[in-house]
């Protein structure tokens, strides 16, 4: 079993400290990036609002949790000693498991060989499932 990312809130406080700190490199992010682009002063403002800063600060806050990548026996182990609800999405008849917890509830997502697109899947899902409604 291994572990990618470095995000994993212990509470809903904790949850909205990160994403706080993660909202001023979503801004810078947005800023270089409409740079890049090439947008002037207008465009700037016009095109860059709050609601795109806070996708950037969503996307980032996703893209640190950490996951878990294992085999499915490495996983129904965990899951074995894990109070609360597992939510598990995928097939049953591949070899590997992603998966992340908050609180009481896991989410976790079946693959088979491609790793990192596992990974970017679930953590997209545990954002959605876990931290949107708390950022």
């Amino acid at each position: 079993m291994q572990t990618t990312g470095f995000l994993s809130p212990g509470s809903e406080e904790e949850v909205a400290e990160l994403a706080d700190d993660v909202g001023p490199a979503a801004q810078v992010v947005v800023r270089e990036t409409a740079k890049a682009m090439e947008f002037d002063r207008e465009e700037y403002d016009e095109r860059v609002t709050g609601d795109v800063v806070l996708t950037a600060r969503d996307a980032l806050f996703a893209s640190l949790l950490e996951v878990r990548v294992g085999t499915r026996e490495e996983f129904e182990e965990w899951a074995d000693g894990f109070d609360g609800e597992v939510v598990e999405t995928g097939s049953d008849n591949v070899d590997n498991v992603v998966w992340h917890a908050f609180g009481d509830t896991a989410v976790a997502a079946t693959f088979q060989d491609e790793t990192d697109a596992a990974v970017s899947t679930l953590r997209r899902q545990a954002f959605g499932r876990l931290y949107d409604d708390l950022v």
